[in-house]
């Protein structure tokens, strides 16, 4: 297809607690990407940087960031910010520059300094900002959204909390074969259990970290890569990172509200569904297509709504496609086979970047012990706060 772009080159900096601010780990990743694609920095003809709001301003202008910690050298720069969506816009900008033709080949960077603790919204007084008023006015963090989009599950599909922790011990278990990940440890059901409760019916273990890290992406015309040699690349098919659609009925952090469907009928799929729908349509392809998913698991009853949002299961049939292991690494479509959200923490602009480089990875052979095996198409899939989609399908 003509509206393919090839990934030459994916790099990550370790998850953790480093201490360092972001574009330390950002440079990590952007240097390992670029040994990855066999390219020199000098042969980037554009750099986009997904923003982070923890780095002041250096963060606010991360693509500027890190061209200058790489070394100046004349290369196209952009910065983007989308919340937790950031590493899919800058994917998506970085692939429209290569299709208009403004640069052969794109170096696609997010890193991240997380605070300890939960996120919280920036300082201030907002009051027409719904992610400040979730905060100051009904004091939903988001641990609290997560445990009422659990309660929704249990209440509407039957969901337990057995299940939340399978989700987990799957997670746990792909994520210790993985070398970037912050926790490789396998966990059990009984330790999840244990595990301090935070937000009911939500542990500790079921609700994600914050982390720092870095992840990165080299991406090129499939003429440029031809020319260098990489005759069967990575490829990136679609990048979805479309809005709701009026009327938006079912609650979605940040919002505190639904939208009133008295004039509009809603359209009959939930904002993530269509997210995913958009990437199908635009790749030509479909959930019976894929041989993996990597998925955004802030908890973990949000992975398994994740399961209906890709076509994997029909709706409410989510814990059943787990409980019979179809996602689980060896399963028919193992689902966060890098461990996820569970094993890496929330490293924001990173976060939709390293889902990717997951992908290839895997596209290419070489995920080590935590390969699916005959690895052909994937996708990536999350969100961010204010209406940012965010879905990455790849092909080899």
């Amino acid at each position: 297809m003509t509206d393919d772009v090839a990934v030459l080159g994916a790099g990550m900096h370790p998850w953790g607690k480093w201490g360092r601010g972001f574009a330390v780990y950002g440079t990590a990743a952007a240097r390992a990407a670029l040994a990855d694609a066999g390219l020199d920095r000098r042969d980037i003809g554009s750099i986009v940087g997904a923003d982070t709001v923890r780095g002041g301003y250096p963060g606010y202008v991360a693509g500027a960031t890190f061209a200058k910690a790489l070394g100046w050298q004349g290369a196209r720069v952009t910065s983007v910010y989308a919340a937790c969506a950031s590493g899919a816009q800058a994917i998506g900008t970085a692939r429209a520059q290569i299709l208009a033709g403004l640069s052969d080949v794109v170096l696609v960077i997010g890193a991240d300094s997380a605070p300890k603790g939960f996120f919280r919204p920036a300082g201030g007084d907002r009051p027409d900002d719904p992610d400040w008023l979730r905060f100051r006015v009904l004091g939903a963090t988001n641990p609290a959204y997560f445990g009422l989009y659990a309660r929704r599950r249990m209440a509407m599909h039957g969901d337990t909390v057995d299940d939340f922790a399978r989700v987990k011990v799957k997670n746990a278990t792909a994520g210790a074969l993985n070398p970037n990940a912050r926790y490789r440890k396998r966990v059990t059901a009984e330790e999840v259990a244990a595990s301090a409760v935070v937000a009911d019916p939500l542990r500790l273990l079921d609700i994600c970290a914050t982390s720092d890290g870095g992840a990165a992406l080299v991406l090129s015309s499939m003429a440029f890569a031809r020319r260098h040699g990489a005759t069967d690349p990575v490829r990136i098919r679609a990048v979805s990172t479309i809005t709701p659609r009026y009327p938006n009925t079912v609650l979605d952090l940040p919002d505190i509200a639904t939208d009133s469907a008295v004039a509009v009928e809603p359209t009959g799929e939930t904002f993530r569904a269509s997210i995913v729908r958009a990437a199908y349509d635009e790749a030509g392809t479909g959930p019976e297509d894929l041989s993996l998913a990597e998925v955004y698991d802030l908890s973990t009853a949000l992975e398994l709504q994740w399961y209906e949002d890709l076509g994997l299961c029909g709706e409410g049939e989510a814990a059943k496609l787990l409980r019979d292991g179809a996602t689980t690494l060896g399963g028919r479509i193992p689902v966060n086979a890098s461990g996820g959200l569970a094993s890496f923490g929330e490293a924001v602009p990173a976060q939709a970047i390293a889902q990717v480089c997951e992908l290839t990875w895997q596209l290419r052979g070489g995920a080590g012990d935590r390969q699916v095996a005959g690895a052909r198409v994937g996708i990536s899939a999350n969100q961010g706060l204010f209406g940012h989609g965010s879905a990455v399908i790849a092909v080899r």
